[in-house]
């Protein structure tokens, strides 16, 4: 994964409570075996009407919000089903940070695991950072995991919550992968102590 240290983006407001996994990536986008080309599908129901065409209503096809890669949205984000496509929908859409007074907990370790970041806020700085990108549309936000601060340039200044753990992969770019291979000395020196008579795995 790559390493997420500070970012900067425009941010697009989703003022709702309790997005389900199946409105983030409905259940008939699921049959794709590649983890690209989901973003297409992201709020596939509130994004186009029955004829196919864009809602211009919904946030994410105004065009003050093109280009976003912050999402700023109500408590329990990400509930419902364990389907990971539901990050790689918003990753592959573009969005690079999500702020949530909460997220469901499965939902919240898929995106560590895919260089999401979930920032969480309380519920003041979440209504705060809603009606500001609701009423300034365009408003840019810079997310510092380092400090765990958003900010912007009117000098608003939010702490967010990280699990230290996920702030720690999340900084370095570690996937589960990387995490074993951080240990890979320890690995070896057991496979080294391992009798001879036991199964072994072979590397090719």
């Amino acid at each position: 994964m790559e390493p997420f240290r500070c970012h900067t983006g425009i941010v697009v407001p989703l003022n709702r409570s309790h997005v389900d996994t199946d409105q983030i990536m409905p259940q008939q986008f699921l049959k794709r075996i590649e983890r690209t080309g989901y973003g297409a599908f992201l709020f596939f129901h509130w994004r186009y009407r029955p004829d196919g065409r864009p809602d211009p209503a919904f946030e994410l096809n105004q065009p003050a919000y093109q280009g976003a890669t912050i999402l700023a949205t109500g408590r329990n984000f990400g509930c419902g089903s364990s389907r990971e496509h539901a990050v790689w929908g918003l990753k592959d859409y573009g969005f690079r940070v999500l702020i949530a007074p909460s997220f469901a907990d499965i939902f919240y370790h898929n995106c560590i695991q895919n260089g999401l970041l979930p920032a969480v806020v309380t519920e003041e700085a979440a209504r705060v950072i809603i009606d500001r990108a609701q009423t300034h549309p365009g408003w840019r936000l810079t997310v510092d995991l380092e400090r765990q601060v958003l900010s912007d340039e009117a000098g608003l200044h939010v702490e967010f919550h990280i699990d230290p753990q996920a702030r720690e992969r999340l900084l370095n770019g570690w996937d589960d992968i990387d995490l074993t291979l951080l240990r890979e000395d320890r690995i070896q020196a057991y496979e080294r102590r391992r009798p001879e008579w036991l199964p072994q795995v072979v590397r090719r």
